[in-house]
Order: structure tokens, then sequence, then C-alpha cells
């Protein structure tokens, strides 16, 4: 069992080095980084699948960009808008659905698990491991069996996704040009027509991305990201295959890299529901039985977190497509890159948050220091990695994206940042990984609103005063920022961290 299994590395850290600050969990083995231990293992089998799912879907967006910049630079910077107020307003609802499934079904399979335990005769397996509170007030019919279980987070997650699904393609389609407008693309902008079309397209594919992401979160929420890389890489594939027939062959352009990626998001959703469906009953006894109030109740608060987060990334496209589209064309692409290797350090977020979450329903302290402890000193290693690799690799591969001289001017100042933020945005994801595996959510959203507060007076004072290179200033403060309220959580050993006080 992973308790006494951990405490054999973790007990170390408190008899070996004595009464310690709750800073030096950052420090704890870490000899031990790149150990093929059991949880090095685990980490590894969950992290590697979740990162290269989630870089699939921007690599995909680089690959709109990358064909979508062949058409000119008018279309390249409308559809980079679109892009950003289509992710930004998906994100609201993905981002809390996803983060609280994942928890919440990594606690109720835990509970399945060791009901299952217990009816093989193990009656000691309380007193080993004792029930949180929070998994003491799970609902009592859950399955214990291994094939086709009702788990209620699921059935909740599904509903919820797609509702939130077909309320976001009503509100982009019908609200598309006063977002356009929002966002610094006029009325009499080139970019107002490409970037509604695209837009408005891309929105019909609203309900399949909810309910695939949410899906997503349950598959990761049973330790399996597998199974959505699969459908991921398999949609992905779709994408990139029609893209250049419909932007080319059909002649639709711009709408026709928009009806590609619709088409490749219905086949992946289709695909997880496949999956899932083999794996547990999707349909719920009754109505009653789904747990709403738990969602709204925690999802709210990661809602304002959300929100928060996607104003201070939303404004910094705002305010470089105010300075048109040359400024515009430059920033998506390089915010673009910026995401797709930032979101590899996801992985070991999601690898931190199923882990945790499992870990403090079990109230597996030793297992919980020892997770947070790996994957913190793994993130920071990644982040170097990908700095060296993107400061090396991008004075290369720029001419990839566009061939425009002004916008590859532009690309030459951008950067730098993207390499040299790589290790702060490892840091920062992965602590979100671990505040959502120790269901810390209020904290999540408190000091983000906080962050958002300093970093949009950043992002107005100085993208001023320097333009381009402001904007990318103030983003790096905004990650740096966010990495620090990580850092203060554990470090002041409060909230669900107070055990490490002992």
């Amino acid at each position: 069992m992973d308790g006494p299994l951990m405490g054999k590395d973790t007990s170390t850290y408190q008899s070996r080095n004595g009464r310690k600050t709750p800073f030096h969990i950052f420090l704890n083995d870490a000899r031990l980084i790149f150990k093929r231990d059991e949880l090095g293992l685990e980490i590894a089998q969950i992290a590697l699948p979740a990162a290269l799912a989630l870089a699939a879907d921007p690599i995909a967006s680089l690959v709109d960009t990358a064909f979508i910049g062949h058409i000119g630079p008018v279309e390249l910077a409308a559809v980079g808008v679109s892009i950003a107020v289509f992710n930004q307003v998906s994100r609201v609802a993905i981002f809390p659905l996803v983060s609280v499934t994942t928890s919440f079904v990594a606690e109720e399979d835990a509970a399945c698990k060791m009901m299952s335990t217990e009816e093989r005769g193990n009656e000691n397996l309380e007193e080993a491991l004792p029930l949180s509170s929070e998994m003491k007030n799970l609902p009592s019919h859950l399955e214990s069996r291994y094939e086709r279980r009702y788990i209620p987070s699921v059935s909740s997650a599904l509903v919820i996704g797609g509702v939130l699904g077909v309320l976001q393609a009503v509100l982009l389609i019908f609200a598309a040009k006063p977002l356009l407008n929002f966002m610094g693309v006029q009325s009499d902008s080139p970019m107002l027509n490409p970037a509604q079309q695209y837009l408005t397209l891309r929105s019909l594919g609203a309900p399949a991305v909810l309910l695939s992401l949410a899906m997503q979160g349950v598959f990761r929420g049973f330790k399996d990201t597998k199974t959505p890389l699969y459908a991921t890489v398999a949609g992905d594939l779709t994408n990139i295959i029609l893209d250049p027939i419909f932007m080319f062959v059909f002649r639709l352009g711009v709408s026709g890299a928009a009806i590609a990626h619709v088409i490749s998001q219905y086949l992946m959703s289709l695909i997880l529901l496949l999956k899932l469906m083999e794996k547990v009953d999707v349909l719920p006894p009754s109505i009653k039985d789904l747990q709403f109030s738990r969602f709204l109740k925690n999802g709210s608060l990661l809602l304002v977190r959300v929100v928060a987060v996607t104003f201070c990334v939303t404004l910094a496209a705002s305010r470089a497509a105010r300075q048109g589209p040359i400024c515009m064309a430059a920033f998506q692409i390089c915010l673009q890159i910026w995401l797709t290797t930032s979101l590899l350090a996801d992985g070991l977020a999601v690898a931190a948050q199923a882990i945790l979450a499992s870990a403090f329903a079990r109230n597996d302290r030793d297992k919980a220091m020892a997770t947070t402890s790996r994957v913190l000193q793994l993130s920071l290693v990644m982040g170097l990695s990908l700095a060296a690799f993107l400061g090396i690799g991008l004075q290369f591969a720029w001419r990839l994206f566009t061939k425009d001289v002004k916008v590859m001017q532009l690309m030459r100042i951008g950067i730098p940042f993207v390499a040299a933020t790589q290790p702060i945005n490892a840091v920062a994801f992965v602590f979100d990984g671990i505040n959502f595996g120790a269901s810390d959510f209020a904290y999540s959203a408190h000091s983000m609103i906080i962050v958002a507060i300093l970093s949009i007076v950043c992002l107005f004072l100085l993208s001023s005063s320097y333009g381009f290179v402001g904007i990318w200033i103030a983003l790096t403060i905004y990650m740096s920022m966010r990495m620090f309220a990580g850092f203060g959580r554990i470090g002041s050993a409060s909230g669900p961290w107070k055990f490490l006080r002992n």
C-alpha cells in the first residue's frame, strides 16, 4: 500500500534532518528526482501521456497558424484574435469543470477500491489508511466492482459539460462581433470579417470541446491518461489532414481551418465517450444521484480563478491587437509557442493532482509529501530544459510560421521572453495541480485574484510605454507572481499543508 511503502523514504525527511521549515519539502530527497521507484513510475505513467495530450491541441493550433500564415498577415492576425477569444471563453467553463472532476473522480475511485478491498476481507484497512472526512461523505451506493461501476461525479461532469458547451456556442455565435470589438478589432479593421467567420464556425464545436475535456478530467481521475492521448491524437491528426484540403483545395481559407477543427473535436468526443462507457455506467440511477451542489461549490471558486487568469491573457492579446495586424500576428505566434511548450508541465500537474487527491483522501501524508517534492523538482528541470531548447531552436524555426519581414522582426524580440519564462511557467503550472490535488480551491481562487489585479496594472502601464516588449515583460511578471503564490502556501504550512509543521 502507498502509505507504508512511501513512508520508508519520507520518514527520513523528519528523522534524518530533524525539525525543518516547510520550505524543505522543495528539496526533500532531491537525489531521487530521476529514480525509477514506485512513485517515479506512477508519476511518469500519468504525466507523459497527459503532457503529450495537452501539447497535441496547441500543436494542432500551431499547424493552423502555419497554414494560415501563408495566406497573409491580416488573416493570421484575425485568426489569432479569434482563437484567443474562443480559448479564453472556453477556459472559463472548462478549467473549473476539468479540475474538480479529476479530484472528485480520484476520491470516489479510491473509495471504490477501498470498499472492494474490504469485501475481500481486509478488516484492518480503515485503521491502516483511515478515510478522510470528505470521502466519508461520499454517496453510500458507490459500486465497488471494477467493471461498469457507477461513479456520481462522472455523470455530473457529462451533464454539466454538455449544458455549458451549448451555452458557450450560443454566446460566441451571437456575440462574436462585440467580443472581437472588445479585443480591439473594430468595424473598419480588415481583420473583422475573417475573424468573425472563423470564430462563428469554430463555436459550433464548443459542445464537443467541453464534453471531451470533461471526459478527459474523468480519465485523469482514474489515473488513465493514455486513453485521452489516443483520442486527442486521432482528433488532431484529422484536423491536420483536413486543414489544407478545406483551406486550399476547396478554397475556403480561414473558414476551412475552422471547419476542420470542429470535425476533429466531435471525433475526439465520440472516441472518449465510447471508451468511457466501457469503463463506467454514465447514466445515473436517478437525478438525485447527480452532484450538482458539490460541483457548484468548488467549481465556483475555480471559476473566479479562471476569470482572473483568462482576463490577464485576453488583455495581453487585446493590447497587442490594438497595435495593429503586424504586432498581433507576431504576438499570436509567440503566444502559441509559449503556451504549447509551457503546457508540457501540465502533464506533471495532472499527475500531481490525481496522486495527491487519492493520497489526501486516504490521509496518506507521506505519499503527499513525497509526490509534492518530486513533481516540483521535475518541473524545474523540465522548465530549464525547455528554455535551452527554445532559446536555440527558435532562432532557426520562426520562418515556418510567416514570411512577413515585419512580423519576423517582432518575433525576434518575443522569442527571448518565450524561452526565459519556461522554468517559471513550469513550476507555476505544477503548483496549480498540487493545490487542486489538495482540494485547496479557495486559496487558488483568492491568490489568483490578487495576482490578476497586479498583472493587469502592469499590462496597462508597460504596454502603453514599451509596446510589444512591455506586453511580454508584464506576462513574465504575471507568471512569476503565480509561482510565488504557490510557494507561499506550502512554505507557510497553512490550509491542507498544516501537517508540515509537525
